[in-house]
């Protein structure tokens, strides 16, 4: 049983799956800023250097986003917790990677499970096909962790993870189109292409998503180009796509056209590149903000280095990066 501080009650990690609409929301972000505003030291100091009294942030707007790049050179958790099991980002070689601590790592497995069943359905109903092979070759991706619980839940014998057995795995998907079974395919982008270029064939009854990721194995590729490429390569109508990333504990999906539904307990914001403190209205583009409430070890209130927008339907795109960013293994794909 996972043990907890004084200042952890329970019931918290329950409240991000129990919520009934915006006004719970708005009431869990504010319970976890004032708690992370005093039990986590990093976000204290942050909050400290801008000059912010925790007692005067009374409604979500006004709370200030961690920068992600923080967790490249900190420690961000709550006071007391065990940092024992973390997450690590991907990157180019001698890059500083973050180091995400997650002392429950239970918490982020009900966050995509949830999710994932709500946009995809029960697991147990796929065939799920990962090709990550850059992922797979290293420790620590919280990536490589959902893939490996959703093939497990699937219950399919023949869904697995693989690394450059492009043949297999084109032979395997031939196999679900006769089979008429239900299949995902989850690929890092570089696999994809490759994929889609050793072994073109019509698979119009899987689906395919996409996690972003070149890593230096390619040159960068707008959105729209590589879902060009993919959907004629392989004859289907859309590529879905995944958002998460290595310092959150939630995920967006997309189910085509590059456009993102968030779970209940995860929004996104869009902040003014010129007055990150400064929020905008749908349909301008600006960096991405995100408060993921399943977040609660280490930091809800996430300014991200993506660009991006948010539609009049509520949901978001992933537009491009910030100049000047760090190359990331995840969302490196760039629109036009």
């Amino acid at each position: 049983m996972p043990s907890y501080p004084p200042h952890i009650d329970p019931e918290l990690l329950e409240r991000p799956f129990k919520l009934d609409g915006p006004e719970a929301f708005n009431a869990l972000a504010l319970d976890l800023f004032q708690l992370h505003a005093a039990k986590n030291p990093v976000y204290r100091g942050f909050l400290e250097g801008l000059r912010v009294e925790p007692a005067a942030v009374t409604t979500i707007e006004a709370i200030p986003f961690l920068p992600i790049s923080t967790f490249k050179n900190h420690r961000v958790l709550l006071h007391r917790l065990d940092p024992s099991s973390f997450f690590t980002s991907s990157g180019t070689t001698g890059a500083i990677t973050s180091h995400h601590h997650v002392p429950w790592p239970a918490l982020y497995e009900r966050s995509f499970m949830s999710s994932f069943a709500a946009a995809y359905g029960d697991p147990s109903t796929w065939r799920i096909i990962a090709l990550l092979p850059a992922y797979l070759e290293r420790e620590g991706s919280s990536l490589v962790y959902m893939a490996q619980r959703l093939i497990e839940a699937s219950g399919d014998p023949l869904s697995g993870t693989y690394l450059y057995k492009y043949d297999e795995v084109s032979a395997l998907l031939e196999r679900s189109e006769r089979e008429g079974k239900k299949t995902l395919l989850l690929g890092v982008t570089f696999a994809l292409l490759d994929l889609a270029e050793q072994f073109p064939q019509p698979i119009p009854n899987t689906v395919i998503m996409e996690t972003g990721g070149m890593k230096g194995r390619r040159p960068e590729i707008v959105r729209d180009e590589l879902h060009r490429i993919l959907k004629t390569a392989f004859q289907v109508s859309s590529i879905h796509s995944e958002y998460g990333m290595t310092e959150l504990l939630s995920q967006a999906w997309s189910q085509g056209e590059g456009r993102y539904t968030a779970p209940p307990w995860m929004k996104v914001v869009i902040r003014d590149p010129n007055d990150p403190m400064s929020m905008l209205p749908q349909g301008r583009t600006g960096g991405i903000n995100v408060i993921d409430l399943a977040n609660i070890a280490s930091c809800p209130f996430i300014a991200t280095q993506d660009l991006g927008r948010i539609n009049a339907d509520g949901s978001f795109e992933v537009l491009g990066r910030f100049d000047h960013s760090d190359v990331r293994g995840c969302n490196l794909l760039m629109e036009a």
